[in-house]
């Protein structure tokens, strides 16, 4: 920041005030960019960026192990680690005594520019993506939804609307229907778009829901591929039958979301994939887990020895169902998702099972729809688009729920944050570990600041919070993602179009040691039979 005269620093003043882009000048940008909100406000965008930092003096922690000193990252990728690193006049120093420095957050369940009920979720691959870097989170895969059940030109939509993404992200791909087709492009995503994972829904009945069968060849073509299946684990039949029959005692209201698919109905369908799952020898990856039901079956599973990764989210950790009951239809309407918040005693369940290890990472399933989106389903729960937000709130909820409270170590808070996530999808150590060699996607986590939650000042289009006025301990002051400070002094500095694609291979660890399993149970049928001396013999 050195050598730059008056005149530089005051044109810089002149483009802030009036909100045009600066010059640049060596390794400094600056950027402006719309906050694109409902309402069209905008914020500031301005920042400078440099291809050169040293971290100086925090904690680094890991997944696996921390340590005090120092990290030096050069563009984009952290290329040492140690105490007292030595320092160049050309290199920024952000000191961070005192502060936990972190992989940044990697978020994967979201659904950015998503079509659903009608509506589609109100955060693009700008926003919702700023909102993230705001929040810690410098990495998230969203589910690409197929086109008419045409999986590689729903990939390619999205891919388009991706193009004006600020950070890195990755995609799951949905399955609905089962065909020639939907095999043959499953293949050519993992093979060549770098897709591993697949999410089949069992709820959603008339839309999304696939049945036992489609299930089946699905999971085999994802066990053949080395692709990880997914499940939304609501039986789809009975909720259409609970729909009905709460509508029908006159209950139209927000609270009949949660009536009419009740936890039973999440632990009968998490405990049908899990058996089809293990019927079919692959692992098996259970998404937004809400209930004490799922997550007993998910538990059971495992002491098994069965590989099930069990995805709680934020919301289902941190809050219960009361606020449907809410006299105000804005206030309830904001609530509905699917599986719904359930009632107290399951968020403590299910952050016991976080911190034990039968639950493993933390997603969002952020699907923002504005109060006026919700309006839609006023006079019928039906209709009230499903989703809730959390992209921006994830790193600090979780902080606050699981380490504030002694559930969780900060090493732990890695893992279900970062670490786990980059593992199961395969791109660890590239991301979610600070390692040289490593992406310098990084959060500085000031434990003894305090960070407040509201609509009026978060960096998603949504018009609400669920999180309205949560206040706590730990406040991520220092975002920095591909190397280059993002979020300072409560300050996004984003641009678009610099988010790249994260291709994830398949085979991840979750694959290992398949194929001695499959090995052992063909011999373990003592069969086919050879009755041939029994046919002579009764001739």
């Amino acid at each position: 920041m050195e050598g730059k005269g008056f005149a530089y620093w005051l044109l810089c003043l002149i483009c802030f005030v009036s909100f045009l882009p600066a010059p640049c000048l060596g390794d400094e940008i600056f950027d402006y960019q719309h906050r694109c909100s409902v309402d069209g406000t905008e914020w500031e965008g301005l920042g400078c960026g440099t291809t050169k930092l040293l971290i100086k003096g925090g904690t680094v922690v890991n997944a696996d192990h921390q340590f005090i000193g120092d990290i030096y990252v050069e563009d984009g990728i952290i290329q040492t680690m140690g105490p007292n690193l030595p320092v160049t006049d050309d290199v920024r120093v952000i000191d961070a005594s005192g502060k936990f420095v972190m992989p940044g957050g990697i978020d994967p369940h979201t659904h950015l520019e998503m079509p659903f009920m009608g509506q589609e979720s109100c955060d693009d691959f700008f926003s919702g993506q700023a909102a993230a870097l705001a929040g810690g989170t410098t990495m998230h895969i969203d589910f690409a939804l197929p086109s008419d059940g045409d999986l590689l030109k729903g990939f390619e939509i999205y891919s388009k609307k991706a193009k004006k993404s600020c950070t890195d992200y990755g995609f799951h791909m949905a399955v609905t229907t089962w065909n020639e087709n939907v095999a043959k492009d499953m293949e050519l995503l993992v093979k060549e778009k770098g897709i591993n994972s697949f999410k089949f829904f069992l709820a959603y009945k008339g839309s999304l829901m696939v049945t036992d069968e489609q299930l089946l060849q699905g999971f085999k073509k994802c066990k053949e591929l080395g692709a990880l299946p997914q499940v939304h684990a609501e039986n789809g039949d009975a909720v259409a039958e609970g729909q009905s029959r709460i509508f029908a005692m006159g209950i139209t209201g927000p609270e009949g979301h949660a009536l009419s698919r009740p936890p039973v109905l999440e632990g009968e369908a998490t405990a049908r994939s899990i058996r089809l799952a293990k019927f079919i020898n692959t692992p098996l990856y259970v998404v937004h887990v809400m209930s004490i039901d799922a997550m007993q079956e998910i538990s059971q599973a495992r002491q098994s020895g069965q590989r099930v990764i069990g995805e709680p989210i934020v919301s289902g950790l941190a809050l219960d169902d009361s606020k449907l009951w809410d006299a105000d239809y804005k206030i309830a309407a904001q609530y509905v998702m699917s599986p719904p918040i359930r009632s107290t005693g399951h968020d403590k369940a299910l952050q016991a099972a976080l911190s034990s290890g039968i639950l493993q990472l933390v997603g969002t399933d952020h699907a923002p729809f504005n109060s006026s989106q919700k309006a839609q389903g006023r006079h019928d729960f039906r209709a009230i688009p499903n989703g809730v937000n959390g992209i921006e709130e994830r790193m600090h909820i979780v902080w606050d729920v699981m380490v504030n409270s002694g559930k969780l170590s900060p090493r732990e808070y890695v893992r279900i944050t970062s670490t786990a996530c980059a593992q199961i999808f395969n791109i660890h150590p590239r991301k979610g570990a600070i390692l040289p060699g490593s992406d310098a996607d990084i959060i500085i986590l000031n434990p003894n600041a305090t960070t407040r939650i509201s609509a009026s000042t978060h960096h998603s289009r949504m018009d609400t919070n669920v999180y309205e006025g949560w206040t706590m301990k730990g406040n991520i002051e220092v975002t920095i993602s591909q190397g280059r400070v993002v979020w300072e002094n409560g300050r996004l500095h984003v641009k678009r179009g610099v988010g790249r694609y994260i291709p994830m291979a398949p085979f991840s660890y979750l694959f290992d040691g398949l194929d001695k399993l499959d090995l052992e149970y063909v011999s373990s049928l003592k069969a086919p039979v050879d009755r041939s001396t029994d046919a002579l013999t009764s001739i």
